[in-house]
């Protein structure tokens, strides 16, 4: 199995943590203006009251002037602590709503919680501070929680490997959006406005990868551009990878054999995420890993 699938498997498991009705309603309880202050206190959480160059640093993508808007503000309207109390809220609603209780409670969760559980101690942590700080939460008792804690601290840890990877690349935050958006044929318009990346910043960085021999056109990426978002990706995966040596290959084909229903069911209920920045486009990948037919 490789890495890039498991992460279709596991991604929309963790994804429901933001901008679900229940996440939102977490955070609007804690006193948080605006979704945007909301996802970086929850996501940020987990790394103290951490300022806003730091979270821009190691989040990467986001332009500081989106993270400046929430954070420090965020730790003056609730304590890392407390966004992390509401963020498990959060999932554990979500979950709920989009799986049903008896799924949630079911022993398949149950099943892939222990699995995941085993996982811990090989996901890639050293130099990889999101992942790092995930990883060093305890596991919630519910297991539909401890899945999902796993699950994120996976998807962390990936993360902070896709930064190494883009710095390796010599990509910076917007060539990286840039080169992804033409890979993916991902709207530039769309992309902007997720990360808010003022449009003189983005035609800069376009012509800087054309200068490079990376864009064709705006939105078209050359020969060479292609081969180097590919290079990306597979040091990507490949620094993901120790987890799921670790598990073993029966171990991990049980694992997808559980979850890719439950996040399959999750993809196609969780409408927040039909359209992401990251490119996310499990639906078919888990159609085949849940061996669901295709018609």
């Amino acid at each position: 199995m490789d890495p890039r699938s498991l992460w279709q498997c596991f991604e929309p498991y963790h994804a429901v943590t933001y901008f679900t009705p229940e996440s939102i309603a977490e955070t609007d309880a804690l006193g948080c203006k605006g979704r945007w202050m909301g996802y970086f206190g929850l996501r940020a959480a987990p790394l103290g009251a951490a300022p806003a160059w730091l979270v821009t640093s190691v989040f990467y993508n986001f332009h500081r002037s989106r993270v400046e808007r929430a954070l420090p503000e965020a730790w003056s309207v609730a304590t890392p602590e407390e966004f992390l109390a509401a963020r498990l809220r959060g999932v554990d609603g979500a979950l709920r709503r989009m799986l049903g209780t008896e799924t949630v409670e079911g022993p398949d969760v149950a099943e892939a919680a222990e699995l995941a559980r085993s996982l811990v101690p090989w996901i890639p942590t050293a130099g990889r501070p999101l992942g790092a700080a995930n990883a060093a939460l305890e596991l919630p008792e519910q297991p539909h929680l401890a899945l999902w804690q796993v699950a994120t601290t996976l998807r962390e840890s990936r993360g902070d490997g896709h930064v190494a990877a883009l710095v390796t690349a010599g990509l910076d935050p917007v060539e990286a959006l840039v080169a992804i958006g033409a890979d993916r044929d991902l709207s530039p318009e769309y992309l902007r406005a997720a990360r808010q990346v003022p449009e003189d910043e983005w035609a800069a960085a376009e012509t800087r990868l054309a200068e490079r021999g990376i864009l064709d056109e705006p939105g078209v990426l050359t020969a060479e551009g292609a081969e180097l978002r590919e290079s990306v990706e597979q040091l990507t995966d490949e620094a993901a990878l120790a987890p799921w040596l670790e598990l073993g290959e029966r171990g991990t084909a049980r694992f997808v054999e559980l979850l890719a229903p439950l996040s399959l069911r999750i993809t196609r209920a969780n409408e927040v995420m039909f359209v992401n920045p990251m490119a996310l486009a499990a639906e078919r990948e888990l159609v085949r890993l849940a061996g669901e037919p295709t018609g």
